[in-house]
């Protein structure tokens, strides 16, 4: 091995390095670790969540304290500053702490001060992919898809793979803060084992997208609210390929966007309902567990969540048991979005595709759309316009 940089002896350098613990090499070693904490923990006064198993909180009155953990990076946040200083000081006897006070860089990505909101954003790790892609100079664009260009499966094969997977994987964590990419990162994920220089047109039309947006991020604000309202949609046989459709949904609780997923469906869909009918299973289902965890946590106000559908269709599925013969060759775990609504945890709503929020995550679109569904869907410049 040689000595790592900022940590070279010049008097030895022929010396090499002596392993007293290892954090990330053994297998064992991180439940190892989560194991030491989660018990420490339990012990100082906290709670293990049982829906997010990285989650931690502890309740004393009115005040609350949550931390979460990842690996060993753990955030803390609560409503009482002296009793998260409190706890602080009691974790750092048992453990070696270095508190870096207001989070302002956390996992890659930056949280900045936006007058009453916050804004999350990930522009160094931005500006990283795209110096390593060789795109710093590129020409920026308005969206991150072609509405012309359709998925195909060229026989002409990109010369560097592994070049491909790279770059698509890197763009995979930036999804975190910046829903608008969902779907363009979900269609490029498709083709990992074999891509094309098609698809390495498509990679490098998402980068200019990224090089003009730089400074954006997602937003989050104070809400009086704390409804879950539900976006779903789907296209129906979208892709050339397989003819599989594309499922999205966003989540809102209050006015903040909380949780998004673009994603291919599994099975090939024999109808436009079915296909919608599909996505609603899937926002059913996460938004179940954002429902699970903040009754846990003790914030769930104990309204019905609202799903919104812009497919007639489905949302008679979900309470109208005469269409039964028509769904016969559905799978059944679609069907517990009907459970759900029988039993008054979920209600179905119709809206109209021009409100649809989660079209952005299911289809190309032109740029004047996709720009005001980006806006939708909270994500902002942060930085002012030259």
């Amino acid at each position: 091995m040689k000595q790592p940089p900022g940590y070279e002896d010049h008097v030895h350098p022929d010396h090499v390095c002596h392993l007293q613990r290892s954090l990330y090499g053994l297998k064992q070693a991180p439940r190892a670790w989560f194991k030491r904490l989660h018990d420490y923990l339990l012990s100082a006064g906290f709670s293990s969540s049982k829906t997010d198993v990285s989650l931690f909180y502890h309740s004393t009155g009115a005040s609350k304290v949550f931390l979460l953990i990842y690996v060993d990076d753990i955030i803390m946040m609560g409503s009482d500053a002296d009793m998260v200083e409190s706890l602080l000081r009691r974790l750092a006897t048992a453990f070696k702490v270095r508190d870096l006070g207001t989070p302002g860089f956390f996992l890659g990505i930056e949280t900045i001060a936006a007058g009453n909101s916050m804004i999350l954003s990930q522009r160094r790790y931005m500006i990283d992919i795209l110096g390593r892609s060789g795109m710093s100079d590129c020409k920026p664009l308005t969206t991150p898809t072609s509405v012309t260009q359709a998925v195909t499966s060229s026989e002409q094969h990109f010369e560097n793979p592994t070049q491909y997977r790279l770059i698509v994987g890197a763009l995979q964590y930036l999804t975190i803060t910046r829903p608008d990419l969902a779907y363009a990162v979900n269609r490029l994920c498709q083709f990992m084992h074999s891509p094309t220089e098609d698809h390495w047109a498509m990679v490098k039309r998402v980068l200019r997208y990224i090089k003009g947006t730089l400074g954006y991020g997602l937003r989050l604000t104070p809400s009086d609210s704390s409804a879950i309202h539900a976006y779903s949609d789907s296209d129906w046989a979208g892709c050339p390929v397989d003819r599989k459709s594309t499922s999205g949904y966003a989540v809102f609780l209050g006015s903040n966007l909380v949780s998004w997923l673009s994603r291919k469906q599994r099975t090939v869909a024999r109808s436009s309902t079915e296909a919608e009918y599909k996505a609603l299973a899937d926002v059913a289902a996460e938004v179940t567990w954002i429902v699970s965890l903040l009754r846990e946590l003790g914030l769930h106000t104990g309204h019905p969540a609202s799903l919104w559908c812009d497919n007639l269709g489905a949302t008679y599925l979900c309470a109208n048991p005469v269409f039964h013969a028509r769904t016969k060759h559905v799978e059944i775990d679609y069907h517990f979005v009907r459970d759900k609504v029988a039993s008054g945890d979920f209600v179905v709503n119709f809206i109209s595709t021009k409100d649809q929020l989660a079209d952005v995550l299911t289809k190309p679109l032109p740029g004047p759309r996709f720009t005001a569904l980006r806006d939708k869907l909270n994500v902002v410049n942060h930085e002012p316009c030259a």
